[in-house]
């Protein structure tokens, strides 16, 4: 008989639900300026990074989540060649992007350099080399004023956040302030993809706010959602632009530009996978539907964190 874990950990996903996960080796664990860090072996999941007490990537899993939330910001535009990502510390984001040979310059805005420093060090295949890449510009700031400074326009846009978490370094991100001037550094066909919480029954009031905050700053909005299983179950995305319709692609066409376009195979997203993402069960629509709250710096919207 196999023995019993001796060590747990527990990952509140509201103050009455949580997830517990079994580990082998605690890789690594401390405080930066902005967060707990922690580096992790599960036994499931692999190596995993963990920031306030919530899960972020795993090994086992994160291919689904990435290719998730680059894939098809990426595969819809007609030809992305400057890229802007706030967050993705791990480099598993900014990996995705860099896949598409259309891609010339990558800026990565991410506030808290310990964590990109610890992910390069220990999470080497998340990141597989991408931080090395010469088309990436790294800067560790606040990316809501890079962006207020910057004259720059991006093709895509992509915000790899941790959850909306009260005194986190992310919260002010998920607001209709920062999605509107978020905009206006955008170029005409360009499009911008996030992370938007979880979608499983019961918790998905911060999905639902972060849609409809999203339609408040852009005229085209789609949500969609991927079963991501290290994170409990299905998690949500949204996808914007002004101008671009992300149902309109046959899955021969995205076949087509993943084909002319991205290095390697990918192992989630593919033109079949492109069209089932944005079919989202009614439960998730009539949410959506019915949800009132715009996210503003007045009125934010946070998580149960730890």
């Amino acid at each position: 008989m196999a023995e019993s874990p001796s060590m747990w950990f527990m990952e509140f996903v509201t103050p009455s639900v949580i997830q517990q996960f079994a580990v082998k080796d605690l890789v690594y664990s401390g405080q930066s300026q902005y967060q707990n860090i922690e580096v992790m072996d599960t036994v499931s999941y692999g190596r995993c990074l963990v920031l306030d007490g919530k899960i972020q990537s795993c090994e086992a899993d994160e291919f689904i989540y990435h290719e998730a939330l680059v894939q098809p910001a990426m595969s819809i535009h007609p030809a992305p060649k400057r890229v802007f990502i706030a967050g993705g510390g791990e480099g598993a984001t900014l990996r995705e992007v860099l896949r598409h040979n259309t891609v010339e310059k990558v800026v990565m805005v991410d506030i808290d350099s310990e964590v990109s420093d610890i992910c390069k060090r220990f999470l080497p295949d998340h990141h597989q080399g991408a931080f090395d890449d010469p088309r990436l510009e790294l800067l560790h700031m606040d990316a809501k004023k890079y962006l207020a400074d910057t004259n720059e326009k991006f093709d895509v846009a992509i915000i790899d956040l941790p959850e909306p978490i009260e005194g986190g370094p992310a919260y002010l991100l998920y607001t209709q302030n920062f999605y509107e001037m978020l905009k206006t550094k955008l170029s005409d066909d360009a499009t911008f993809a996030l992370q938007a919480g979880a979608t499983v029954v019961g918790i998905t009031e911060v999905y639902t706010a972060i849609n409809n905050t999203l339609k408040a700053a852009f005229p085209v909005v789609f949500p969609y959602s991927a079963d991501v299983p290290s994170f409990g179950g299905s998690w949500g995305f949204a996808l914007a632009s002004t101008t671009m319709d992300a149902c309109k692609f046959s899955p021969e066409g995205i076949d087509r530009r993943i084909a002319t376009r991205v290095k390697d195979s990918l192992r989630f997203y593919d033109g079949h996978a492109h069209q089932g993402l944005f079919f989202i069960p009614k439960h998730l629509r009539e949410a959506i539907e019915k949800e009132t709250k715009i996210i503003t710096e007045d009125s934010p919207m946070f998580v149960w964190g730890i």
